[in-house]
């Protein structure tokens, strides 16, 4: 089966420009325009871009989503490597919010413990020293 772009576009829930975006980054392959009429796309960019959006879903970005379609016949190990980078990466992120978390609960708890209503903690945290 194959569709007309703005009925691929429909199916999938997306924009024609995120298609057409897609097109040029090389993530899908544009197919040939008849001589009347319009380009149909088949099945197999249906699955290509459930694939990429699965992708995008779990943190890749488009550059590693491309690496990732260039490894879709290679070895196991090349994706896991690229996967455990990503890994590392969302590992990096929790800590970073953690820790952030962890901070902006201290200045919940002096804002709380604040007898002096002429200035709030938070406020104070955020200007420069003197």
């Amino acid at each position: 089966m194959t569709r007309t772009i703005s009925r691929l576009a429909k199916e999938l829930g997306i924009n024609i420009e995120t298609i057409r975006f897609y097109e040029r980054k090389g993530l899908i392959q544009q197919p040939l325009k008849p001589t009347t009429g319009y380009r149909h796309y088949p099945n197999e960019t249906v699955n290509r871009i459930h694939f990429i959006k699965r992708a995008q879903e779990l943190g890749f970005t488009l550059d590693e989503i491309v690496h990732l379609l260039s490894l879709e016949d290679s070895p196991c190990s090349e994706v896991q490597t690229l996967a455990n980078k990503k890994l590392e990466k969302v590992q990096s992120k929790i800590l970073d919010l953690r820790r952030l978390e962890n901070a902006l609960e201290a200045l919940l708890s002096q804002c709380h413990e604040n007898d002096d209503k002429s200035h709030c903690p938070i406020i104070d945290s955020l200007q420069p020293p003197l």
